[in-house]
């Protein structure tokens, strides 16, 4: 048992677990649960794919009746229980029934995510098993550390994802605590990913549907590995309202308080995804300047990072700033050539649409050593700003999506 405590069970109010069911090969943690001890105020953004999976349908709906009186969520990894039929959605609120009778709560209180294969069915007898494990472990001290539960929502990933953050509402102190799973199939609107967020400010389900909707369009929006997303993608946000301030009201400073703790906190989550983007070798940050409109900058970034010229040079290590101009070129943002300026880390490539003489040996060496790269383009044509998260392209890349399924 680990004594390092979660992210997610440092906000008071909050226990959750990971337990091994049989759903991985690997034998690796499988199925994870998180429990608040009183009813939470929730929020989510799904995936836009439309081929939605089975919990992502029951989980929609389940936001219709319940989301200001969930009590937590259960998660499998090593099957998708995507493209399952009407089987599949049975299946889906048979995990979330499972959960409810075994630790006792009201129906409709309990969230479902899946993640892995896709078109297999769920074998129900091992997810069964799991809850049952998971229900007997999560009253115990593992449960006050949320021992596992990152690492049971992992599939390709290769290192567990969680952010921690505090933030004073109202001369109270508010906790936010995340954990996310993500590497591959990853572009906004949304990933292969998957993420829960807790924390124990009062806010009504309503608005704290919109805090989230905008801290993920400025975190996990801006977020891609590989261009494909997926049938599973969920973000849950769950608030407890234990910290014990007034309920934060729409337009208020306390508003922009919590949507800014939250935004850093998936913001991290976020990068953190990128960084174990499948095969990479280095998290890099597309920072787009000066552009007419946070909307273009966000555009010009997102192309740009989700060339494969670029991603697959960055991974040779080769400071090939044509290929970021053409990617540049096609965004389809308004700009200037003559003004575009270009900064590879501390390497200015470009100004005013002229190349800078720099030693590209120096800068090819530096790439071969940097596990962060920042790439900033200046367009000189407005006052707006955005950065957008990827990863390089890697021969291992390939051989993870080549080998997936088998």
């Amino acid at each position: 048992m680990t004594n390092q405590t979660s992210s997610l069970t440092q906000v008071p109010g909050f226990s959750a677990v990971g337990v091994t069911c049989g759903l991985k090969v690997s034998g690796n943690p499988d199925l994870a649960l998180v429990l608040a001890d009183r009813p939470c105020a929730a929020a989510a953004v799904f995936t836009t794919n439309s081929f939605k999976a089975a919990p992502v349908l029951y989980d929609m709906a389940l936001m219709e009746r319940s989301a200001r009186a969930l009590r937590g969520v259960v998660i499998n990894a090593g099957n998708a229980n995507a493209v399952t039929g009407e089987q599949g959605l049975r299946d889906a609120e048979q995990m979330a029934r499972s959960v409810e009778s075994a630790c006792n709560l009201p129906i409709d209180t309990v969230f479902v995510m899946s993640t892995g294969v896709i078109g297999d069915p769920m074998p129900m007898d091992k997810v069964e098993r799991g809850i049952r494990l998971a229900r007997d472990l999560i009253e115990t001290e593992a449960g006050r550390q949320g021992q596992d539960a990152a690492k049971a929502i992992m599939t390709t990933d290769l290192v567990p994802k969680e952010a921690f953050e505090q933030t004073t509402i109202a001369g109270h102190t508010v906790s936010l605590g995340g954990m996310a799973k993500g590497s591959g199939m990853i572009h906004p609107n949304m990933a292969t990913m998957l993420s829960v967020i807790v924390t124990d400010a009062a806010i009504e389900a309503a608005l704290l549907k919109e805090a989230l909707k905008q801290a993920v369009s400025r975190s996990f929006h801006r977020l891609t590995v590989d261009g494909d997303t997926s049938t599973n993608d969920t973000v849950l946000l769950l608030a407890s309202g234990q910290a014990g301030h007034p309920s934060i009201e729409p337009k208020s400073p306390e508003f922009e308080t919590f949507v800014r703790a939250l935004t850093q906190l998936c913001t991290r989550l976020a990068k953190a995804i990128a960084r174990d983007g499948e095969g990479a070798t280095k998290l890099v940050e597309i920072v787009v300047r000066r552009a007419v409109s946070e909307g273009e900058a966000e555009s010009a970034a997102k192309t740009i990072a989700t060339s494969p010229l670029v991603k697959t040079a960055l991974f040779g290590n080769d400071p090939n700033w044509g290929r970021v101009l053409a990617a540049l070129g096609r965004s389809g943002v308004l700009l200037y050539p003559a003004r575009v300026s270009l900064r590879l880390g501390d390497f200015q490539l470009l100004h005013n649409g002229e190349p800078v003489a720099f030693d590209a040996v120096a800068a090819h060496d530096w790439l071969t050593e940097a596990d962060e790269v920042k790439l900033v383009v200046d367009l000189d044509v407005g006052q707006a700003e955005a950065a957008v998260w990827t990863c390089d392209y890697s021969y291992k890349y390939i051989e993870i999506n080549a080998e997936y399924h088998t």
